[in-house]
């Protein structure tokens, strides 16, 4: 069954998104799912086949360069509607990388044509064991020494930790208190003194570790922007890729909407079809309306953002949460139509429940998404 297409139709996109969208959903017919059963080598050969492709071209961008995000957005709904391993794939390039398109220096940047040609591997090092959505809290430190840094910590759930050839890293460097404390650094993963410490499984494997930090050291010239604009870093990437998270959430909700029908049509009780049970139209109707109101908070905020809004933090938080909660509703009323298939090991939608429980956490959990709306309205 080919996935409705008809929202690249609204006005939030140009000729050239839907040219794009259909290049990449060719590709992905083709080559998608990837075989999963090493993780690790999977991800390493989705990375090189996509950029080889050229499909990772838009998760970076040049000096003075944009994202631009309603093709990024478009990218995670396709590929998480193929194979949720392949969005990871993608998306690990432009968030691992997202500081250096929007901060870095131009030597920083030149990492940028191996990212977005698949030669390298990006990861993102927020996270920390006291500090998941509570970024101020960052225990990691970063010392001055002769010649640059030396930083000391541990970060975990990282993405692509363990595989990673480059991460960006957060540190703590005391210019303020909290928040104004904070700064950037390039790390490349082979720098003396970064350890993988735990190699992390959850419940849809996703490489993922737990890295310490012992004394490593950095030059200077590793400092992404100012010292102290950490957290200004951080959060302006988030308000570029956490409505693309949305768009991955969005992809999965496609995907079990499309089983969900192919079931029903075919599925026959008490001598008819499934669909013509007026409690099962009750399910789809909500499922596709579900999927609409998604897709429109998403490429509105998307759209916003490309458009030039300086933040939309409050636009993409709107779209994360709602998109997010709503594909688990989704995905949960398409494995319920399919009843005991529908955990049956192996079955898409079975595949699905477990892919999208994590978006609902990661880059800013549902209740934190709340909190950011709720300030911005009252404010």
């Amino acid at each position: 069954m080919m996935a409705d297409d008809s929202f690249l139709h609204w006005p939030f996109f140009d000729q050239r998104h839907r040219d794009w969208a259909a290049r990449l959903e060719a590709w992905c017919a083709a080559n998608l799912p990837a075989d999963h059963a090493d993780v690790d080598a999977a991800c390493r050969g989705l990375v090189a086949d996509l950029g080889a492709a050229g499909f990772l071209k838009p998760t970076g961008a040049g000096a003075g360069g944009r994202l631009d995000v309603r093709t990024l957005a478009l990218a995670r709904e396709t590929l998480a509607r193929h194979d949720g391993l392949a969005d990871f794939a993608f998306a690990m390039q432009g968030l691992g990388m997202g500081a250096v398109t929007l901060f870095g220096s131009d030597a920083q940047r030149a990492w940028l044509d191996r990212t977005r040609a698949g030669r390298a591997i990006a990861g993102f090092a927020l996270t920390e064991p006291g500090s998941g959505s509570d970024v101020a809290n960052t225990a990691t430190v970063a010392e001055r020494v002769a010649g640059g840094w030396r930083l000391s910590g541990e970060k975990t759930y990282i993405s692509n930790g363990g595989i990673a050839d480059i991460y960006v890293v957060f540190a703590r460097t005391g210019e303020a208190p909290g928040a104004k404390g904070l700064s950037a650094f390039l790390m490349p993963a082979d720098t003396p003194g970064l350890r993988v410490a735990e190699r992390i499984g959850v419940m849809a494997p996703h490489p993922l570790a737990r890295l310490a930090l012992d004394g490593v050291d950095l030059p200077e010239a590793a400092l992404i922007g100012r010292a102290g604009d950490g957290f200004k870093i951080a959060m302006s990437v988030l308000d570029v890729f956490r409505t693309t998270v949305g768009a991955a959430a969005l992809g999965f909700a496609r995907r079990a909407l499309d089983e969900a029908l192919a079931r029903v049509k075919a599925r026959r009780i008490a001598g008819a079809p499934m669909a013509e049970l007026q409690l099962v139209q009750g399910h789809i109707a909500d499922m596709a309306l579900q999927v609409d109101a998604a897709a429109l908070l998403i490429y509105r905020a998307a759209w916003a953002k490309d458009m030039g809004a300086p933040r939309i933090s409050r636009e993409a938080a709107m779209a994360k949460l709602y998109a997010t909660e709503a594909a688990q509703k989704v995905i949960d009323a398409a494995v319920q139509l399919f009843g005991g298939d529908g955990v049956r090991q192996g079955m898409a939608v079975e595949s699905l429940y477990r892919e999208i429980r994590a978006l609902r956490i990661y880059e800013g959990a549902s209740d934190v998404q709340r909190l950011i709306i709720a300030r911005s309205v009252l404010a």
